[in-house]
């Protein structure tokens, strides 16, 4: 059951996971101190992605069915604005300044570019049926998008709007990483049980992980959720239904543990002292933080019904 709506006078004393809920117009918030649910936060309908704004001030929500990106200020914990999107967006991500906002409209083929300030759409890159992933480079000159249906990921020039290469990774990728220093770019593929590995200087892929899990079949590894620890040299992927995440060697490319979560392993996150990773759990309602130094799960919460994303606010 969601806790009533926190108001600004609830001031954040600690680091704090927020959590989007597709069932539900709110975010929770869970307190990584306590490992405790401290409330709600009201926002628009079928929330799913989640970014920070570059200057950490703000929270932007992507909303399926309202077909904006929520405003969230963090200081007072309210909307301070709505950023038209298109028709069914799902995931995207901000220019280095903010400024402008690329989004993935699963429908029409397409990645919306909306200036931040106005809402107003400056136009859109068409690329493959179904895209998903959207990861915008540190320098802001290249897009990265998925697409599910060709199993491509995009490369795009961010000025000219031109696709400069397209590249054959797994089936259905979802969700896309760079390592710290730029040099890969790691794709997770739900319907292959892998993660694809590129190269980011001709992007090329040097390498693809297949999962496996004791007890599970290989059609319920689907990897979505991806991060990539601040040293480049762990990365921990969300197997999906296998109900586990995995903890892998960057440098080895070898999975080192396996850390059993809830119902779906959906999307992940890390705190930024990179001790506490946030896994969210699908069909089980809940969100499990992993102790990743003793790759151990600590607890499993309570949080809002189907659960998309987590940010950790600090």
């Amino acid at each position: 059951m969601l806790l009533g709506t926190l108001t600004a006078a609830a001031a954040q004393a600690g680091p704090v996971a927020w959590v989007s809920s597709e069932k539900d117009a709110a975010l929770t918030l869970v307190d990584l101190d306590t490992l405790a649910v401290t409330g709600t936060v009201a926002t628009c309908k079928r929330p799913r992605h989640m970014r920070l704004t570059p200057d950490g001030r703000q929270l932007m929500v992507a909303c399926g069915d309202s077909q904006q990106a929520d405003v969230i200020d963090l200081a007072s914990r309210k909307s301070v604005g709505r950023v038209p999107l298109g028709d069914d967006p799902e995931i995207f991500d901000l220019s280095p300044d903010g400024k402008t906002l690329y989004v993935s409209n699963e429908e029409d083929a397409e990645v919306g570019v909306v200036d931040v300030a106005t809402g107003k759409r400056k136009g859109a890159f068409k690329v493959g049926e179904e895209p998903e992933g959207v990861l915008v480079s540190p320098d802001g000159k290249t897009v990265y998008v998925t697409s599910e249906v060709a199993s491509l990921i995009h490369v795009i020039d961010a000025a000219t709007g031109k696709v400069v290469k397209n590249v054959k990774v797994g089936k259905r990728p979802r969700r896309l990483a760079l390592t710290p220093d730029g040099s890969q770019l790691w794709v997770s593929n739900e319907l292959g049980a892998s993660v694809s590995i590129l190269n980011t200087k001709d992007h090329a892929v040097i390498d693809t992980l297949k999962f496996k899990v004791k007890g599970a079949r290989d059609a319920d590894i689907t990897p979505v959720g991806l991060t990539i620890s601040a040293d480049g040299k762990r990365a921990y992927v969300g197997l999906g239904r296998a109900n586990h995440v995995a903890f892998v060697d960057v440098a080895t490319r070898q999975v080192t543990d396996l850390v059993l979560t809830g119902k779906r392993a959906w999307g992940v996150g890390l705190n930024k002292a990179q001790n506490r990773l946030l896994v969210v759990n699908g069909l089980s309602d809940d969100l499990t933080v992993v102790d990743t130094q003793a790759a151990k799960a600590l607890k499993t919460v309570p949080v809002g019904r189907v659960p998309h994303s987590v940010v950790v606010v600090e």
